[in-house]
């Protein structure tokens, strides 16, 4: 197998400026560190917890904001801007300074929204989502175990399932990171659900994920409308053309996909 393909600096040369890099210590593949992302959240958010008791009520600055449960918080009315980092109350949610929440927003925990993100309106986070530093996730953009890392945006109704975001990737409006593969009939009646295989050059490899999306690499840019299936792996400034269906596999850095 080349071994680029599973070399973490084809797609993330600003790996080491990552503030969660350690997500992706020891992984041999890069769909690795999508399966321990729960794990390694519940840690994360744990630390921080600890690092924020600092004698003030967690969530201060949010009350009467946002309606908030042991497992979500939703946006109301104005917007929110988060001054300091942050314990959302009643959730397992983390807030970096910075953070903008637009209303009509949904956080579903856990997740970890880094320092300068804004969450527009309208925006579903589905929970076990990792967020960087400066990202944008908009309007109508659904993410679900996902990470995004620094300087990264979804703008506009995308959907993010099961993948990985580089730094500084764009996403068109109406981009979708499939993560489910088609299912036979029988599957669908047994109610089962295959895991992905993938074949890099001769060697077929099973993620032992029956959901996986994509991995975009640092500088990827998708056109509006355009669709990756799942198992799509994306080297480093990569570029997708609008309205194109880009199917499973690798693509080397640079890789423009028209």
């Amino acid at each position: 197998m080349e071994t680029k393909i599973l070399d973490l600096s084809t797609y993330f040369p600003h790996l080491e400026e990552f503030e969660h890099r350690a997500l992706f210590d020891g992984i041999s593949y890069p769909w690795e560190a999508v399966k321990r992302l729960g794990n390694y959240l519940e840690k994360a958010i744990s630390s921080a917890r600890s690092a924020l008791q600092s004698g003030r009520p967690d969530g201060i600055e949010l009350q009467n904001r946002v309606l908030g449960s042991a497992e979500t918080i939703l946006v109301v009315r104005g917007l929110v801007e988060v001054q300091e980092a942050i314990l959302v109350e009643g959730a397992d949610v983390i807030l970096g300074a910075g953070v903008v929440l637009e209303p009509g927003a949904l956080i579903k925990a856990p997740a970890y929204i880094g320092a300068g993100t804004e969450v527009r309106q309208g925006a579903y986070l589905r929970g076990d989502v990792l967020v960087g530093e400066g990202c944008t996730i908009g309007h109508a953009t659904e993410v679900k175990n996902s990470v995004f890392m620094d300087h990264t945006e979804a703008g506009h109704f995308a959907y993010v399932g099961d993948s990985i975001l580089g730094s500084y990737v764009n996403l068109g409006a109406g981009t979708k990171l499939a993560n489910l593969q088609l299912r036979r009939s029988a599957d669908k009646l047994a109610g089962t659900f295959p895991p992905l295989t993938l074949r890099f050059g001769s060697e077929r490899l099973t993620t032992d994920m029956s959901k996986f999306g994509a991995v975009l690499g640092d500088y990827c840019e998708t056109g509006c409308n355009s669709v990756t299936a799942p198992g799509v792996f994306c080297g480093a400034h990569c570029w997708i053309s609008a309205n194109r269906t880009i199917l499973k596999g690798y693509y080397p850095p640079r890789t423009v996909l028209r």
